[in-house]
């Protein structure tokens, strides 16, 4: 944890020895002398958004970032180096992963020189809140922090499934902005959010999904029609019972039957033939 941290220089003498405080001392002098034509290098102004490290002798300055405003710094001595601290996002270029499931899918692709890779892209948005660490602790802090983006997607996504994949962007995405701010923590960025821009599934892998879908569905029509047969059969058996118990109410029966074809085919004549008059002949 101590190599994390930035070691601030206080400006005490002991510190930038002798030789620092002559040269201090010397360009103090020349500011004095040269003024105020020195005014033009030594006041800098940054603006709202913005904060200034500055390195005198190599050091950094005691009390943290400068800005914003005016500030004063030595000629020849002091270096300084603008952090903006505005909210960033950039793309993570799409990665192309291979999922927890397409093993089996992967090496079957080998043997018939097809992709079953999954393209993913997604939006980072993050900002500095500490300016001396992410000059200090990192060389160029939005350089890492998109590639450290680029390879913790490619380490997210090789834990999910496919279905997890197209379901839960949400949770990926939490999991990856998690995963980013611990990272990033000891640079002096934090990551704010992060989205799933985009799924981009091979078209044979589309086809496959497509046909999946079809056969579920299929299958769970068949299983709904199969209830349905199974009601209507019961009820059939309850509504033969109870007209088994009158005869009055096939012949009812057989009377409504003759109103609803009437209504809708008028030309049709059906003649009901009781079952009763068979039975002699089956007999």
């Amino acid at each position: 944890m101590e190599s994390n941290k930035v070691h601030e220089a206080p400006g005490s003498d002991n510190d930038i020895g002798c030789c620092g405080c002559i040269l201090i001392g010397l360009s103090y002098i020349l500011v004095v002398l040269f003024f105020p034509f020195s005014l033009c290098m030594t006041i800098k102004i940054v603006t709202e958004y913005e904060r200034a490290v500055i390195f005198r002798l190599g050091r950094v300055l005691p009390g943290g970032a400068k800005g914003p405003g005016m500030f004063f710094i030595l000629p020849c001595l002091d270096d300084f180096k603008k952090v903006d601290l505005r909210t960033v996002s950039y793309d993570v270029p799409p990665q192309e992963i291979l999922t927890k499931d397409s093993v089996t899918v992967a090496v079957d692709a080998i043997l018939t020189k097809d992709s079953v890779t999954v393209a993913v892209d997604a939006v980072i948005y993050s900002r500095i809140f500490d300016p001396t660490m992410s000059v200090c602790n990192v060389e160029n802090a939005d350089r890492s922090t998109r590639l450290l983006a680029a390879t913790t997607l490619r380490n997210v996504l090789g834990t999910k499934n496919m279905s997890e994949l197209l379901s839960e962007r949400d949770v990926i995405a939490s999991s990856m902005q998690q995963i980013l701010d611990e990272s990033t923590d000891p640079w002096g960025i934090k990551v704010e959010r992060v989205e799933i821009k985009d799924v981009r599934l091979p078209v044979q892998l589309q086809r496959a999904m497509a046909a999946e879908a079809e056969a579920s569905r299929e299958a769970r029509a068949k299983v709904v029609a199969a209830e349905g047969e199974q009601h209507a059969s019961r009820a059939l058996k309850e509504a033969a019972d109870i007209m088994a118990q009158s005869p009055a109410a096939i012949q009812l029966r057989y009377l409504q039957t003759l109103n609803s074809i009437a209504a809708e085919r008028n030309s049709t004549i059906i003649f009901p033939l009781p079952m009763d008059l068979l039975r002699g002949f089956m007999k």
